[in-house]
């Protein structure tokens, strides 16, 4: 699978459990970009942080593909960053989101707003 696709598995699964914000990053023209897609999205709670990044396992593993290469941050209930290798995911909540500024991080990116 694509990483392009993936990135729409990833958003289907965000969309399960009502994720705000939806924005993809293609980092693909970017020299030294560490993936080839960011896939962002914000929650209000610590819970729907997990509830988000659990969808997002099963919608990946329900197309046959790899599980997260590595997956952090559920504990802290902050921000959720998802490793698929070529895509990337952030689940930050509002506040975070916002302190980290990705977007901006990434300016020269070309950006799709889902939702």
């Amino acid at each position: 699978m694509t990483a392009e696709a993936l990135s729409k598995v990833i958003i289907k699964g965000m969309e399960e459990k009502k994720a705000s914000e939806i924005l993809v990053l293609d980092l693909r023209k970017i020299k030294n970009a560490v993936s080839e897609f960011f896939v962002i999205c914000s929650g209000n709670s610590d819970t729907q942080l997990e509830a988000i990044s659990k969808s997002i396992e099963e919608e990946v593993h329900k197309v046959g593909e790899n599980p997260a290469w590595r997956v952090e941050g559920r504990a802290n209930g902050e921000w959720v960053l998802m490793d698929f290798v070529n895509v990337v995911v952030h689940i930050f909540m509002k506040e975070k989101r916002e302190y980290y500024g990705l977007e901006e991080l990434w300016g020269d990116a070309k950006t799709t707003l889902v939702n």
